[in-house]
């Protein structure tokens, strides 16, 4: 068996064309561009990369972008008036402060005083609520993402048994509770987890968040599993490796994400589709 590579850049492309004419048909029809703010505060060079990602994104969509980059030792009040000035702004209608934040800053503070209307990251403590219980909300980006690479691989998820590696609140939770909204039946494994093939082994759909280079082998995975890595590490030589060792376990999974390539670009696009949603509600 040789498992087919789920690319994540095609479907985010695919998605994000859907999203340039959703924005080009906001703003002849309303003149409502749709606008995201991104907040970075320090240096941190993967976030700088990010934000950059991001900015372009929006860009190539259509819709408005501001970044505001602030020095490592701005202040949390500082950081909280900035976020209000842009709760009330009526040309951004999604808010994202890039994580993480400087060791000063609480970040609990900082994502509490996102407007949930504004929240396109789905971090808001409401936005948390409302998903768990199944209302309306903006997703999560990277749990949203790994639902849609899933439904676009043709498996109907209802019925099926989903075993998630990592119990993150950006990640391992959120995703598990979408994995409950499409009526799979939801494991989730971590550290703790004594004998973690025994239970990896029985999942139809694996979705490994735990951010362990190389950590899933072909003995942790049932043949024919789809197999989602949403790891990203640096290793030693300087090349990125998931939590998935691909090469192991590529002829055992029935489809399977790469790193990089997979997870990774259906990210800023959820990012994107929230924004375009918050636009459209105004």
């Amino acid at each position: 068996m040789s498992g087919n590579i789920i690319d994540g850049k095609q479907t985010a492309a695919a998605i994000r064309e859907d999203i340039k004419r959703g924005t080009e048909k906001l703003i002849q029809e309303r003149g409502i561009q749709p606008g995201l703010a991104v907040v970075l505060v320090g240096e941190d060079p993967a976030s700088q990369v990010y934000v950059r990602n991001k900015e372009k994104a929006c860009v190539n969509v259509g819709m408005y972008s501001e970044v505001h980059r602030l020095p490592e030792a701005t202040t949390q009040e500082k950081l909280l008036t900035l976020i209000s000035q842009l709760g009330s702004d009526d040309r951004i209608h999604g808010i994202l402060v890039q994580l993480p934040l400087p060791k000063h800053i609480d970040e609990k503070a900082v994502i509490d005083a996102i407007p949930p209307e504004k929240d396109v990251d789905g971090f808001h403590p409401v936005s948390v609520g409302n998903m768990v219980i199944g209302d309306e909300c903006y997703l999560p980006c990277t749990p949203a993402g790994i639902i849609e690479l899933i439904k676009r691989t043709g498996l109907e998820l209802a019925g099926k048994h989903a075993v998630v590696v990592g119990r993150s609140n950006i990640v391992g939770k959120p995703v598990a509770l979408l994995l409950l909204h499409e009526h799979a039946t939801v494991s989730i494994c971590h550290s703790r987890t004594p004998d973690l093939a025994a239970i990896t082994t029985q999942a139809d759909v694996l979705v490994v968040a735990v951010g362990r280079a190389n950590m899933i082998k072909r003995e942790h995975v049932k043949p024919g599993a789809i197999v989602i890595d949403v790891g990203v590490n640096r290793l030693p030589d300087g090349k990125l490796a998931g939590d998935v060792d691909f090469a192991d376990v590529k002829d055992v999974a029935g489809s399977i994400t790469p790193v990089p390539g997979g997870v990774g670009p259906m990210t800023i696009t959820m990012l994107l589709k929230n924004t375009l949603q918050a636009a459209s509600r105004r």
